[in-house]
């Protein structure tokens, strides 16, 4: 009996044991892990089928497509339950294949691919923008401290991520980076069962025949079809059009809200992203429930996706080639230092971009191929240098201190100023125009349209002291010159003009910031701390030509529905400044810039050419290697329709920045049948104080202001 109540008891704690067992069991299905398996039954049950929209194609002022798509294939990531060990085995076989196949993966983590490893914020802007980054990307790291210190080098943050996700085995180091790139890419984006992220986009077809072969092993890779951006003239106005990329996490939480998921492409540079909203589609869709029978039903209406609209720019393709090949012929046949450059061109009526370039460039359609030769590129192929690129205007400033003198009454219409060789206002600063640096020779008495023409850094220097600061200030102001001019790129740099207040921000000793007289002297002349864009010069040169109104610099022309063509939205004319100019006041500035072509500077390039143009030269003083060469123009003459701005880095002299704008008057005016890209030569450094250098040269030389010459206040 006692052994029959001892087994009954037993019994009774083995069926207790069991039921808490499946209790437990229940409670983790429901409780601890119920809203995944929720999640999971939904995703079998419920599908949302996500038929993705074309995005809107990209035009010329003239409709000629520049952007479209093609149908490609593209290779996605879902979650499963694989640990990490199988989930590195899937991604190293699912990599292997996509290399050796000749494609890329996406990769957004910011180290780059071969070891010397390193970080790859970019600093598109120049201003140092990278370490901004670099901090941000560091602080929102969710395993900061924890792995992941601020003061780790790339490869100590390498190295703790391939601890992290237990990247293990038998791969080199090249192959275990890229396996990490598909693991930070799913654990920033947060993939799942239901919204798998695109480790491959554009994949070729031996790529996706490969893929499919392996399909039963590699659980969560899928090949979809997509929409790929395609260019009708690869290289053609890349800085300009700009590329699209996939979202960022922080693009993401950003946008979810707007119907984007993490699997989405979004416009990164350019036109593409600042159109994003206008060139994206609306997705459509199709839910279906499967049912136990494996039946699918219908529970909503199919919603057709809606394509993007078109964007139609304001740039003229002819004269877009034009100017990119001018500025690559210019700066290669001058050699030397020289090797980088920007030129924009407007309509002077309307503030339209005609055309827009910035030197070197590269091919987007081969950007993900060529990202890590673009990053270690010493020129900074990526930057754009036409809208941030910022340079000191040299005598090209000086036609705004004329109209300044004039408007002011600090200088009349017909007073002529003696030049003497040197300025000797100051008793310890005393800097010389650039013809008695050159030859020792004077200008002798000048007027505002023979200062203009001679560029005489006297008369300047004189003009800029009676201004004063504050009035070149406004003035620079009123022309857009250190103010952002409206195009539509949110790479645009907004510049400074030389100012007391600047000065103090840029130097850090005390005494040395103070602004003296000579800081003035030197701003008049385009030098100091005064620092403007290509499309500054270009909007100010413009204001110049048409009498005083500024206009917003337009890149959009009009948004167009891409289904039927119609004009949704137009970009009209805006006037940003009316600029007070008597109309004598602007015939001489006018007359001025005609001699600085006909008989002056940029003469030798304009020798017989058959529509009278007014421009001016500069040649701004770097702290090393050559100068900058600066050219501002517009044409016809007497009736302007075009203004440009060229800057050629280390480009000698601003004569030979003349050389793009005569190509770009060729294709404008005569469809390119004067064209003389690279035909005339390059002007060299030549002996100083020679006649042809004389002519050839007269811009300003002097020593900027900061660099050790004893400044009077």
């Amino acid at each position: 009996m006692p052994d029959s109540k001892y087994r009954f008891l037993i019994i009774k704690i083995m069926a207790f044991l069991m039921l808490a067992a499946i209790v437990a069991r229940l409670f983790s299905l429901q409780i601890i892990d119920g809203e995944s398996y929720l999640a999971t039954s939904n995703a079998r049950l419920n599908t949302t089928i996500v038929n993705k929209a074309e995005r809107g194609d990209i035009l010329d002022r003239y409709g000629n497509t520049l952007v479209t798509n093609e149908t490609g294939y593209s290779v996605t990531l879902r979650k499963t339950d694989a640990d990490d060990a199988e989930l590195n085995n899937i991604i190293s076989k699912t990599v292997e294949i996509i290399y050796n196949t000749g494609n890329r993966t996406v990769d957004t983590l910011p180290i780059s691919e071969f070891a010397p490893y390193r970080f790859t914020f970019e600093d598109s802007n120049g201003d140092g923008s990278s370490e901004d980054e670099k901090a941000a990307w560091f602080a929102d790291n969710k395993y900061l401290n924890e792995y992941i210190s601020a003061d780790m080098d790339a490869a100590d943050v390498l190295f703790a991520y391939q601890s992290i996700y237990n990247v293990e085995g038998a791969f080199d180091s090249e192959h275990t980076r890229r396996i990490i790139g598909i693991r930070y890419e799913a654990d920033v984006m947060g993939y799942s069962s239901s919204n798998p992220i695109t480790i491959a986009s554009d994949v070729s077809i031996d790529a996706v025949t490969q893929l499919k072969e392996l399909q039963d092993s590699l659980r969560g890779v899928s090949v979809t079809e997509e929409y790929i951006r395609t260019y009708t003239k690869p290289g053609f106005a890349t800085h300009i059009l700009g590329r699209i990329g996939s979202i960022s996490s922080d693009e993401y939480e950003e946008r979810r809200d707007e119907g984007y998921s993490i699997n989405d492409m979004i416009g990164k540079q350019g036109i593409e992203a600042w159109a994003e909203s206008y060139l994206r589609g609306e997705d459509g869709t199709s839910g279906t429930t499967t049912v136990i029978d494996g039946e699918e039903v219908v529970l909503t209406e199919d919603v057709d996706p809606v394509p993007g609209n078109y964007v139609m720019l304001t740039i003229d393709s002819d004269l877009q080639s034009t100017l990119e090949q001018s500025l690559e012929s210019t700066i290669r046949s001058i050699g030397n230092d020289c090797d980088a450059g920007a030129g924009v061109v407007l309509d002077v009526n309307t503030g339209d971009c005609l055309a827009i370039a910035s030197y070197p460039t590269y091919d987007m359609s081969r950007f993900d191929e060529d990202y890590s030769e673009l990053l270690n590129d010493e020129r900074n192929p990526m930057v754009n240098r036409a809208v941030s690129g910022l340079y000191s205007p040299g005598s090209t400033f000086k036609p705004l201190v004329a109209i300044a003198g004039l408007q002011t009454g600090a200088v009349s219409l017909n007073e002529q100023i003696e030049c003497t060789g040197i300025y000797s206002y100051y008793e310890d600063y005393q800097p010389t125009c650039w013809i008695w640096s050159e030859s020792h020779l004077t200008h002798g008495q000048q007027n505002v349209t023979q200062a203009i023409e001679n560029s005489c850094n006297v008369f300047f220097y004189e003009l800029g002291r009676r201004l004063g600061i504050d009035t070149l200030d406004e003035y620079a102001k009123k022309f857009g010159l250190g103010e952002n001019t409206g195009i539509e790129l949110y790479e645009e740099t907004a510049g400074h003009m030389a100012s007391p207040e600047y000065k103090k921000e840029v130097v850090s000793n005390v005494i040395d910031s103070e602004w003296f007289g000579g800081d003035t002297l030197q701003a008049a002349i385009g030098q100091s701390y005064s620092l403007f864009t290509p499309v500054q010069l270009a909007d100010y040169c413009a204001t110049i030509a048409n009498g005083g109104t500024r206009y917003k610099v337009n890149l959009i022309k009009s948004i167009r529905s891409s289904v039927d063509g119609s004009l949704i939205e137009e970009f009209t004319p805006q006037t940003e400044e009316e600029v007070d100019i008597d109309e004598e006041t602007m015939q001489r500035i006018h007359d001025g810039m005609k001699r600085v072509v006909d008989d002056g500077s940029a003469s030798s390039i304009f020798d017989g050419y058959p529509i009278q143009v007014g421009g001016k030269t500069g040649t701004a003083q770097l702290g090393s290697g050559s100068n900058n060469a600066i050219f501002i123009a517009f044409a016809p003459f007497d009736d302007p329709e075009i203004a440009i701005a060229v800057v050629l880095e280390h480009g000698v002299r601003g004569s030979n920045a003349g050389r793009v704008a005569r190509d770009v008057f060729d294709q404008y005016f005569f469809g390119g049948s004067q064209n003389a890209i690279a035909t005339s030569q390059p002007q060299a450094t030549g002996a100083a104080g020679t006649e042809e250098d004389i002519i050839a040269r007269p811009e300003d030389t002097a020593v900027p202001s900061g660099s050790g010459t004893g400044l009077m206040r």
